[in-house]
């Protein structure tokens, strides 16, 4: 795996990865009957007629494969168990032996990693719910992790744990240039987010170049917490705060990361899939330093880590690690045809050891926490075995458009967000002819535009400024919550923006589609682009643009009615996805870019209300166990 490890720890770590990929098959078999052995009483394996049986063969054969049921893009519910945290701190303790084999001496200083806690919400039944990252900050397995000199971070938890972003992205910003020179690596967990920690020291360099000068924090930070870490790290350095300035105030900001912190070896951030776009950016500021991607995990699981992190972006494959999940992968041509009818027989499901090299397949998982032959949604193919051990490109999100930071939006929310708007458009007599989108990520933060061709009637009768404007603001209220979120939450969207083309437009896309060599009768208009001539065209011909004139709604509980409603009729469809309480949860996935809802089903309920005690009286009737293997409810 490259020459020998660091240290001792660090050999373990090594030895572990290579001796569990060695034994995939045994590994996966074990894993599966301890899921199936610690879940045999449940009501959800129940109803399959399992009796008992942990055998890979009965569970294939009676057990259904399964996708959440839930709206497209909208933020979904699933369970989290404490042992998820254990799992999760394994794949992290292997990540760093890996790393020091490529860039050693990562134990002489520090990251700068920008982590941020997000809005927690209650279920109906008073169990917290909040996203997967914001409950593992929050965990006592980080809050108190034991020092290691190769995890060192130079934001404070009370930074990191500071639910005010703007507070919490000052204070870690200040952190970093006050320990500038320490620092050897800068991250985050998605490319969008360090590149808006980039936009944040653009905006705001004054400000924190005055706090390092004085000594003293500025008045817009008030966090009780933040102030009194930030007494024993900030003290008075005007020769640091007129450096910053100096590299700050002009508008050249190429290559500013290595001019502010010029030891930084590497960029640790997810380039993957949807965060790919923002790799120019990141080239131009940080003047092309290495974008490693260490590890792949989503919401549902923790599925691996890559075990050649220094590898270009677009050659990155992850090496699942057999330990971690059951995983089966469904086969996906992406040239095959839909099947011709419903009744045709879905395709077989291929082991984690037998997959083949070259092939593309949909990710299936059976977790510790309740997934049962889940439908994750990721497009995965098969570049090379490690030892017994597939190792997978994320190729996709299955059927995402549009996706700028943790939101994705597919082709159906898109025309149901088309269809809003075009409401708007009726009293002028005017409709949309045609339209295509792309995500535009050159603004910061980026933001979605929407190409309209219209056609009206009567000229003098058409659509004004505002009218448009209310229509931008219309498609972004049709939007799931994690997209309104990013709009009003996190500031990591941008208000969407609609273009407005000649008429014609999209017989010139046709046209140029067909000189490429696509066939004038098979011929669509793409729902979203990407292609650079394409988009060069279609802005050639942009006669007006309108932006969204204000935020869309949004309150961290809102998704939780949505999800309600749909609760009662996945209820009435008898329709299940979840081992603890069928009823109770849905889930969805977040591939290796998204981050959804987790619900702690083993925490503690304050004062539960009549739903909450029905959901723990049939837990108890299931079984009265707690998935991760602690002690039983009863």
């Amino acid at each position: 795996m490259g020459p020998p490890p660091a240290c001792e720890k660090h050999a373990k770590a090594l030895g572990f990865i290579e001796e569990t990929t060695m034994n995939t098959g045994a590994v996966q078999e074990r894993v599966l009957r301890e899921i199936l052995g610690r879940n045999a009483e449940t009501e959800y394996l129940g109803r399959f007629g399992l009796r008992g049986a942990t055998d890979r063969e009965t569970f294939k054969s009676k057990v259904p494969v399964v996708t959440s049921g839930t709206s497209a893009g909208e933020r979904k519910l699933m369970p989290t168990i404490h042992e998820d945290l254990d799992r999760r701190t394994l794949l992290y303790s292997l990540l760093m032996p890996v790393m020091n084999l490529y860039v050693p001496g990562l134990d002489k200083g520090k990251g700068l990693y920008f982590l941020f806690v997000k809005a927690e919400t209650k279920t109906p039944g008073g169990l917290l719910a909040r996203p997967v990252l914001t409950s593992y900050y929050k965990s006592e397995h980080f809050k108190t992790r034991p020092f290691d000199p190769y995890n060192v971070y130079t934001s404070p938890n009370e930074a990191i744990l500071c639910a005010d972003s703007f507070q919490s992205m000052h204070t870690q910003m200040l952190c970093g240039l006050i320990m500038r020179e320490e620092v050897l690596r800068i991250g985050a967990v998605f490319a969008s987010g360090l590149v808006r920690a980039i936009k944040f020291l653009q905006l705001n360099w004054k400000e924190l170049a005055e706090d390092i000068s004085s000594g003293k924090l500025s008045p817009r930070i008030t966090d009780p917490s933040i102030k009194e870490c930030m007494g024993n790290i900030l003290k008075p350095n005007p020769q640091l705060a007129e450096f910053i300035t100096k590299e700050c105030e002009g508008d050249n900001w190429e290559c500013i990361i290595t001019r502010i912190w010029p030891n930084t070896k590497y960029l640790e951030v997810i380039v993957t899939g949807a965060m790919a776009q923002y790799i120019p950016t990141l080239d131009y500021f940080s003047g092309g330093l290495p974008l490693p991607c260490t590890m792949y995990a989503s919401s549902e699981s923790y599925f691996g880590l890559n075990l050649k992190p220094m590898s270009k972006p677009s050659d990155v494959s992850y090496t699942i690690m057999p330990n971690m999940a059951y995983f089966e992968f469904l086969p996906h041509d992406p040239a095959a045809a839909p099947p011709s009818s419903s009744d045709s027989p879905p395709p077989k499901l291929v082991d984690l050891a037998d997959v083949d090299v070259g092939k593309e397949y949909e990710l299936i998982i059976t977790t510790y926490s309740g997934l049962c032959r889940y439908r994750v949604g990721d497009i995965l193919r098969v570049t090379a075995f490690h030892n017994a051990a597939p190792q997978f490109k994320f190729i996709r999100r299955k059927n995402v458009l549009l996706s700028i930071d943790s939101d994705k939006t597919d082709e159906a929310e898109l025309q149901t967000a088309i269809d809003s708007a075009s409401l708007l458009l009726k009293r002028f007599d005017t409709s949309i002819v045609e339209y295509t989108s792309y995500a535009d990520t050159k603004t910061i933060p980026g933001h979605y535009v929407i190409y309209w061709e219209l056609m009206g009637k009567d000229p003098a009768n058409s659509p004004s400024e505002e009218v448009l404007e209310q229509c931008c603001l219309a498609m972004e209220e049709s939007f799931n919550s994690v997209y309104r979120q990013g709009r009003v939450a996190d500031n990591s969207i941008g208000p969407l923006e609609i273009r407005v083309v000649e008429n014609g437009t999209f017989e010139e896309l046709m046209d140029y589609a067909i000189s490429r060599g696509a066939s004038i009768n098979q011929y669509k208009v793409p729902r979203c682009v990407s292609f650079t001539p394409i988009t060069e065209l279609l802005d050639s011909r942009v006669v007006s643009s309108h932006f969204s004139p204000a935020p869309p709604q949004w309150t961290p509980g809102r998704h939780l009615q949505t999800f309600v409603l749909l609760l009662l009729l996945l209820l009435l469809k008898a329709f299940v996805v979840q081992i603890y309480k069928p009823s109770f949860f849905s889930f969805s996935t977040i591939g290796n870019d998204y981050e959804e809802d987790v619900v702690d089903v083993e925490g503690e309920v304050e004062t539960p209300p009549q739903q909450a005690e029905e959901w723990w009286g049939r837990w108890r009737r299931c079984g009265g166990r707690r998935l991760g293997g602690g002690r039983e409810l009863d």
